[in-house]
């Protein structure tokens, strides 16, 4: 099984966005029961609190539904527990090595890193677009999934 996190600021925006994104796209290719897909926050800010309301719209307009997912921080044990921790920016991976205290299985990444186009994805809380985000982390998604298939970690 492989063990995915993503992680961003507060995960009320692009890290749950991710999560969902990814468990819908693993789904329709029949390939859920390989993955397990979680997200995490880098600060405590937003910790039991619900996805963002624009995220949440954004994410039922394409027909994914959130319920129940609350905000959490990643913790250290988390390092070990996932495959891959997938942050959305660099400031999120710089917390993530902080967090984790490196990263010794090069298990740290960000989400347009598995793109053609690497960088970072706007923090829509601050932007206000959260199109542009969910095409982004749609494209990263994606291209996460074309990745592992192509290293042979998925049928």
């Amino acid at each position: 099984m492989i063990k995915i996190l993503f992680v961003c600021h507060g995960n009320i925006c692009r890290s749950p966005m991710a999560e969902f994104v990814m468990k819908d796209l693993v789904k329709k290719k029949g390939i859920e029961e390989q993955f397990y897909i979680a997200s995490a926050a880098t600060s405590t800010e937003e910790i039991g609190n619900p996805i963002y309301p624009p995220a949440r719209r954004k994410l039922a307009q394409v027909g994914i539904r959130t319920d129940g997912k609350t905000a959490r921080q990643m913790t250290r044990q988390d390092y070990d527990k996932f495959d891959y921790l997938i942050g959305m920016e660099d400031v999120n991976v710089r917390n993530m090595l902080r967090i984790t205290g490196g990263d010794p299985d090069g298990k740290i990444s960000r989400l347009l890193d598995y793109t053609g186009r690497p960088g970072n994805i706007a923090d829509p809380w601050y932007t206000g677009n959260f199109d542009d985000t969910y095409d982004d982390v749609l494209k990263g998604c994606e291209s996460l999934i074309e990745y592992l298939k192509k290293e042979g970690k998925i049928i």
